[in-house]
């Protein structure tokens, strides 16, 4: 099945070699050996050159690694989502895999603090996520508030200051801001001259502590890497 999906992608890009191939969530009813020894067959057809894997957890990380390297883990990763440093930030490095960060701006919210729900289209499914709703909301933007301070002290704007956050975590991390408008990129562009010192990073670090998130990332059903659980390679054998 992995080897048709990635003969359409390479057809529908009109290219011979994919550089790197996600699994952009991990398939749970079957064994992650069984999934990264497909994948590890198109690294030797020639068909794509490294290997990631989204929203996995340390020891499916771990499992998957084992049997062909993983070259990137992506992952959310912002001052509001931090529980992957807990475990998976400190297992990729121990097995040398880059982290790609989604969301580092916190689906907008630190482009716009909690006045970007009244902009939200119709269909957009941030309406619906736990952390934007009436009951967090009110308390989640105190958040933003206090790093929009820290901004202003430092001459540039929240999404800037946040995004050079993730930045600083480590030359492995590379952070994937959404963007749909120049303006937007520019923006983010500009915050790779954004410097931050250890006391910048401490205070960031004693804001974000101090101004817990409240609410789920997802709603209900959507997977995470919490969900990323297999099968036993034994139990697919027997």
């Amino acid at each position: 099945m992995l080897g048709l999906l990635c003969e359409g992608s390479l057809q529908r890009l009109g290219i011979d070699c994919i550089d790197l191939y996600y699994q952009h969530r991990i398939d749970t009813r079957v064994p992650i050996e069984i999934t990264m020894g497909e994948l590890k067959k198109l690294v030797e057809e020639g068909k794509i050159k490294y290997v990631g894997l989204s929203e996995a957890s340390a020891s499916t990380i771990r499992r998957a690694h084992a049997v062909h390297p993983i070259t990137a883990i992506q992952l959310e990763w912002s001052l509001w989502s931090r529980d992957v440093e807990q475990e998976i930030i400190p297992t990729c490095r121990e097995l040398g895999i880059g982290i790609v960060a989604y969301s580092p701006l916190g689906r907008g919210f630190f482009s716009s603090g909690s006045n970007m729900i009244e902009k939200l289209e119709d269909g957009d499914s941030r309406k619906y996520m736990p952390r934007f709703q009436p009951e967090n909301i009110e308390h989640n933007k105190i958040l933003y508030e206090r790093v929009n301070e820290l901004a202003r002290k430092k001459g540039c704007t929240t999404s800037q200051l946040s995004l050079a956050w993730v930045h600083h975590q480590g030359n492995d991390v590379v952070p994937i801001p959404g963007t749909t408008k120049i303006e937007n990129l520019e923006q983010n562009i500009g915050a790779l001259s954004v410097k931050l010192t250890q006391e910048d990073m401490a205070e960031l670090e004693s804001i974000a502590s101090a101004s817990s998130v409240k609410g789920d990332r997802y709603t209900a059903g959507l997977v995470t890497y919490l969900d990323s659980e297999t099968p036993p390679l034994s139990s697919w054998e027997a």
